[in-house]
């Protein structure tokens, strides 16, 4: 299986918003995005590149699998 490695905001923002979350508000440079089903919402910060370890994060707070991740990022490239 492939590595996750760093990537533009808007790229993991398609993989997110093509998971079922919604848009909610940003404050500064960090976008909080939401689903019915998910306690907390995911930060994903506007930077040039997201770092591996907010990545995660939001994978593990949405539930999201490998598999599910990596299918995603295909339809977003």
């Amino acid at each position: 299986m492939p590595r996750i490695t760093p990537i533009r905001w808007r790229t993991l923002e398609c993989i997110f918003l093509k998971d079922g979350f919604v848009f909610e508000r940003q404050e500064g440079s960090h976008r909080s995005y939401s689903k019915k089903g998910v306690k907390r919402p995911i930060i994903i910060p506007t930077y040039k590149e997201v770092q591996l370890k907010e990545i995660q994060s939001n994978m593990r707070t949405a539930s999201m699998s490998r598999d599910k991740y990596f299918a995603y990022l295909k339809e977003c490239k």
